[in-house]
């Protein structure tokens, strides 16, 4: 691609950024690298009646923590700063001004009450009140096509409120592209009138995004699929100004996992599963939500599941680094439909992740879990249980369920299991048990492993009447590694005492 690529996120800051919203960064990102271009974020806090203060730093955080940092933004690389729109909002006036002096826009001066009044009249007639070519002349709309250039003067100069409605040229085709959806045909006659601009000095969305996007040079716009009926405005916008359009690409819903519909916090809060990439407090109510991050997924692999929930690398590979995904993202390959989102394989990523970690970062991971449980150990001997018990855990924090037995005795027992495996012979075979055991001199796994296999050969017993209840005296459920590697790692004399404890509890 021979042109300069720049893509931009722009989200607004009224809450904590949704995991679709994630994904549109990512997607812009990736296609961003791909092609050595600039991948900017941009605060669209034009709406200050929903603005919520610590929601831009919240968008920040995320987007580090995803590890796809913005280039240019608020307070870094700051070409075409400022980059949250309230800063912006001077320079806004003069593009309305401009369409004005074109005729591509119009002053109206209806009133909510006037306007509420037709949509009622036209609801009577069973009709839609659409403000367009077909109604904005006839003389029951209040704006500058119907009235004098003194008319509206006197009416700006007293004061009254207006807006700068955008003038939607008639019995036109639109032939739009869209990178993902490829042609689509619009009649401008369907079309309203939007608004661009208010009295009060603010833009709509629609003139500040347009007016941005040309001014910071973006060649892409990639953004989600609800914004696709802006697509008709926003590309005569363009037309209205002579400036050249973007590229646009459109990315489909992810939806629920259960039903149908956009995935929503309701179904993470009912399902029990977050949709935001951080824990987010809400700073008027207190609620928390939770986050990908504390509740123990890996940032990679958050991202490597939100790659594929819209887009299809042709392969059958799953597992892609940012560096794999980078090379192998491609807009053409990104879905019209929507992708059903799955709590299952987000957390099957999450366990693909942890077992390609080398032990010594999950060691590390896991240290400061067995500090909040009150255990000291050494470094090499919990790397070791590491390795014992990885292959079983979803989650870091699930090492401590899967391994506590390591560091202490058992002070219960699982009492399904002690019903089946804690037979009235069972003691007496225990208490046989750890006469063998204080017979092992070398405490080597394999020495262990023989003698004591080799001693219920010769009982002509089943193995599993000793290594059952030896499990659950060791560990206090049947669960857990190879037992011998257990009793290797918590020595002789702890291996005996957990015997006696459990002919002590149980039998």
């Amino acid at each position: 691609m021979s042109e300069n690529v720049r893509v931009r996120f722009a989200p607004s800051p009224t809450g904590p950024l949704h995991m679709g919203g994630v994904r549109t960064a990512l997607y812009n990102y990736l296609f961003a690298k791909k092609h050595n271009g600039t991948f900017v974020l941009r605060i669209e806090d034009t709406d200050q009646t929903r603005y919520v203060a610590n929601a831009e730093q919240y968008i920040i955080d995320a987007l580090e923590w995803c590890n796809i940092p913005f280039d240019e933004g608020p307070g870094k690389n700051e070409k075409f700063g400022p980059y949250r729109q309230s800063e912006r909002k001077d320079l806004y006036k003069q593009y309305a001004e401009e369409l004005l002096a074109k005729g591509w826009a119009y002053y109206a001066f209806d009133t909510p009450e006037g306007l509420d009044a037709l949509r009622k009249e036209h609801e009577a007639e069973g009709k839609t009140f659409i403000y367009n070519w077909h109604n904005r002349a006839k003389g029951k709309l209040v704006n500058s096509l119907v009235l004098s250039e003194e008319e509206v003067q006197e009416k700006i100069n007293a004061g009254e409120k207006y807006v700068v409605r955008f003038k939607t040229p008639q019995d036109e085709t639109l032939i739009l592209q869209d990178e993902v959806r490829g042609t689509i045909k619009i009649d401008t006659n369907t079309l309203d009138d939007k608004v661009l601009f208010k009295s009060d000095g603010m833009p709509t969305y629609h003139l500040a995004n347009i007016v941005d996007d040309h001014l910071m040079q973006i060649s892409h716009v990639i953004r989600g699929e609800e914004w696709l009926p802006s697509l008709p405005l926003h590309t005569l916008l363009y037309q209205a100004f002579g400036w050249e359009a973007p590229k646009f690409a459109h990315l489909s819903l992810i939806l629920k996992p259960v039903g149908k519909g956009k995935l929503s916090k309701r179904d993470g809060d009912k399902l029990g599963f977050p949709v935001f990439p951080l824990e987010y407090t809400n700073e008027k109510t207190g609620d928390v939500s939770r986050g990908y991050k504390e509740d123990g997924y890996f940032s990679d692999a958050f991202i490597n599941m939100l790659a594929l929930l819209g887009w299809n690398p042709g392969t059958e590979q799953e597992l892609f680094s940012l560096e794999e995904l980078i090379e192998a993202f491609d807009l053409a390959r990104v879905s019209k439909s929507g992708a059903k989102f799955s709590p299952d394989k987000t957390k099957w990523f999450n366990q693909q992740y942890l077992q390609q970690k080398s032990e010594e970062e999950l060691t590390d991971l896991f240290l400061p879990i067995l500090e909040s449980n009150g255990v000291t150990s050494n470094t090499d001997f919990v790397q070791k249980v590491v390795s014992l018990i990885k292959e079983r855990a979803v989650f870091v924090q699930d090492f401590w369920e899967l391994s506590n037995f390591f560091f202490q005795d058992p002070t219960e027992y699982d009492a399904k299991a002690s019903k089946k495996q804690w037979k009235e012979t069972t003691p007496a075979l225990m208490e046989e048990l750890v006469t063998i055991i204080e017979g092992i001199e070398d405490f080597s796994v394999e020495n262990a492993q023989n003698d004591i296999k080799g001693w219920i050969t010769s009982k002509e017993i089943g193995f599993g009447k000793v290594m059952q209840p030896l499990r659950l005296s060791l560990v206090g459920k049947l669960a857990g590694p190879d037992l011998f590697e257990i009793m290797n790692m918590i020595g002789k004399e702890a291996t005996i005492t957990r015997i006696k404890n459990a002919i002590a509890n149980l039998g």
